[in-house]
């Protein structure tokens, strides 16, 4: 049996996280002392690593879960289980859809800032220099009569 201290050692998992994982019902075999320590045998410390692996793939801890709660009724739940892994994996391709739409505006920047930099280009960073520069940039500025609304 490990000790808090000992299954975060072992899983390198913070105490803090493995308290955490308990109290939120991810390591259903944890068990107590007399003291009412918590106590992890090597099932509890699968289950703590099988919860860092779904965190790691930023699964919220709802999920995570629902999906343990699938994990102990059996096979039975293996479709389920397969669809919520195929849903989570969904919505992470969504989220790197957007973060590689994140990254390509930023490349548009930094190749803007290193122009602006080398001076071949004036600041259109700065909000307070937009009205000097509308004429440049008109496609992306408020027309007049929407700008003193």
């Amino acid at each position: 049996m490990h000790t808090v201290k000992e299954a975060a050692l072992i899983t390198g998992l913070t105490e803090h996280a493995v308290r955490f994982y308990t109290d939120k019902g991810l390591v259903p075999s944890v068990q107590r002392d007399k003291n009412n320590i918590r106590m992890f045998d090597e099932e509890s410390i699968n289950w703590l690593l099988g919860v860092k692996c779904l965190k790691q793939s930023g699964m919220p801890i709802e999920v995570i879960k629902t999906y343990i709660d699938l994990c102990l009724e059996g096979d039975s739940s293996i479709p389920q289980r397969y669809k919520l892994i195929m849903e989570h994996k969904e919505a992470a391709r969504v989220k790197l859809e957007e973060a590689q739409r994140h990254i390509a505006h930023l490349e548009q920047k930094t190749e803007l800032y290193q122009a602006i930099l080398e001076h071949r280009s004036p600041d259109t960073t700065n909000p307070g220099n937009w009205d000097n520069i509308q004429h440049m940039h008109g496609d992306v500025f408020y027309s007049p009569s929407v700008r003193k609304a």
